[in-house]
């Protein structure tokens, strides 16, 4: 999971103004050599231009393109910024994470989040997956979390407590999965899970990998909080209440 020029106004004086001293008689003019005329480029700095306005000096060609450079260049900076320490913009290329994702939808990931707390239940993130590609899943267990298929209704059990999917981000007809697991998640890490569970090659799919299928979190770039393209499909991505239930 991106990013004017102002020219200032000036104060016109008025040619004329009531407090102005009144002007002295005229002198008898004394006869003096003619002065040469000022060179055409000589600009008296208080000379007054037409309309009451003070002459400038012409602005030099070059220095318009200075500025347009400095500013070309600033914003690639704050761009590079924004993109390593804070947003990073993704692409959703496959059907694992349908309906909540679709294929071509643009995601917009926080990677700070966390640095400045933990990964929670619920969370959707993009992390170094499996192949070691960018993948992106729903956090269903983090460390510490007792993560089991499937209690007497088939449903997903974290620490015992089932977690109601069905209605709220689960695929609509998918089963919660088709795989049985029994796992304890190691400290610092996570069980993640696609939300189309039968299109979703997740944690369940790599148990014998010497890590039960859990991803560390050190291999999260961030939490994905907002779809924005395509425009008609705008919005948050929140994390859902069936995890506020598990202790």
């Amino acid at each position: 999971m991106g990013e004017s020029d102002e020219s200032r106004l000036g104060t016109a004086e008025p040619l004329g103004s009531a407090d102005r001293a009144p002007e002295e008689p005229a002198k008898p003019k004394e006869s003096k050599q003619p002065e040469e005329p000022a060179a055409a480029d000589e600009v008296d700095e208080n000379e007054k231009a037409p309309g009451g306005k003070k002459g400038r000096p012409k602005k030099k060609k070059g220095s318009g393109l200075l500025e347009t450079l400095m500013y070309v260049l600033g914003g690639v900076v704050v761009a590079l910024l924004v993109h390593t320490f804070l947003l990073q913009s993704f692409w959703i290329p496959s059907e694992s994470m349908q309906n909540t994702l679709l294929v071509n939808d643009y995601v917009v990931v926080n990677k700070l989040a966390y640095k400045l707390g933990p990964v929670e239940r619920g969370d959707i993130v993009v992390f170094k997956g499996w192949n070691g590609e960018d993948t992106i899943k729903r956090v269903i267990g983090v460390g510490g979390d007792h993560v089991k298929c499937c209690d007497a209704k088939h449903r997903i059990t974290v620490n015992g407590t089932p977690l109601d999917e069905e209605g709220k981000y689960l695929y609509p007809g998918a089963r919660p999965s088709d795989r049985e697991f029994d796992i304890t998640v190691p400290k610092g890490r996570l069980w993640l899970m696609g939300d189309h569970r039968n299109n979703s090659a997740d944690s369940r799919f790599y148990t014998d990998d010497g890590h039960q299928g859990t991803i560390s979190e050190d291999d999260v770039t961030g939490r994905a909080f907002l779809r924005y393209w395509p425009l008609n499909r705008i919005s948050l991505l929140s994390r859902p209440d069936t995890f506020s239930a598990v202790r």
